[in-house]
């Protein structure tokens, strides 16, 4: 199993950035997704997930309304778009494969090394 996320990197409060996760060595449309985040210091947190077809997505209550995960099962890509970026925002983000509809780092058993994002003027 591998991921591989790009795409992160400086941004001004109230910009964008777009995440992507690059999956090999699995069946990916057969797998759940998500996105954690950890800032310095910090624990990893939920940051959003995804079933198996993209229809069905869930997120932490921060970044409900400013983030989106989507995925391409043709490309085996995982995406997370943020928008309305803050300095609370800034965090190595981690994309992982594991149990659909869970928030649990513990329930995911795959995990790529990371993309920074930081968040400042």
């Amino acid at each position: 199993v591998q991921l591989v996320e790009s795409g992160g990197g400086l941004a001004q409060p109230g910009g964008s950035l777009r995440l992507s996760c690059a999956a090999s060595g699995f069946t990916f449309r057969s797998s759940g997704m998500g996105w954690f985040r950890q800032a310095p210091g910090k624990e990893r947190k939920f940051v959003a997930g995804i079933n198996l077809s993209g229809a069905v997505t869930y997120y932490a209550d921060s970044v409900k309304g400013r983030f989106t995960i989507s995925r391409d099962n043709a490309k085996n890509t995982l995406y997370l778009q943020m928008n309305s970026l803050n300095p609370s925002d800034t965090a190595l983000y981690y994309c992982a494969k594991g149990r659909v509809g869970s928030i649990e780092a513990r329930r995911y058993d795959s995990w790529g090394q990371g993309t920074q994002v930081t968040v400042s003027s």
